[in-house]
């Protein structure tokens, strides 16, 4: 595929919705999570302007912390509609994932 970034960007919105319902994260963390669980492309500039862009839309608050290490941490956690949201995805996935294992799972070479 040439350009899966839209793909991408689609499911890693998902997975960022995920681990922030699990615990309230700030962007560094965030990062780190994803790149342990295979995002091994990822980059800090391509977190962080959809970071903001999901905070821009409410699906996410933040609020400053003091750092044990150096400056004020920014601590994502998920607003009412991101908990919808996380769920929309959700559904969306099983429905997608499911048609795209079916016919993924047919020997190709019929």
């Amino acid at each position: 595929m040439a350009n899966s970034s839209q793909l991408l960007k689609g499911i890693l919105e998902g997975c960022i919705l995920k681990i922030i319902l699990k615990k309230e994260t700030y962007g560094y963390e965030l990062y780190s999570s994803l790149k342990i669980s295979g995002f091994d492309d990822l980059s800090e500039g391509t977190l962080y302007p959809l970071l903001i862009r999901l905070e821009k839309n409410g699906l996410l608050s933040s609020i400053s912390r003091d750092s044990p290490l150096g400056p004020k941490r920014k601590y994502y956690s998920l607003t009412k509609l991101g908990k919808q949201e996380f769920l929309d995805f959700c559904s969306s996935w099983d429905k997608i994932s499911k048609s795209v294992n079916k016919i993924l799972g047919d020997d190709l070479n019929d």
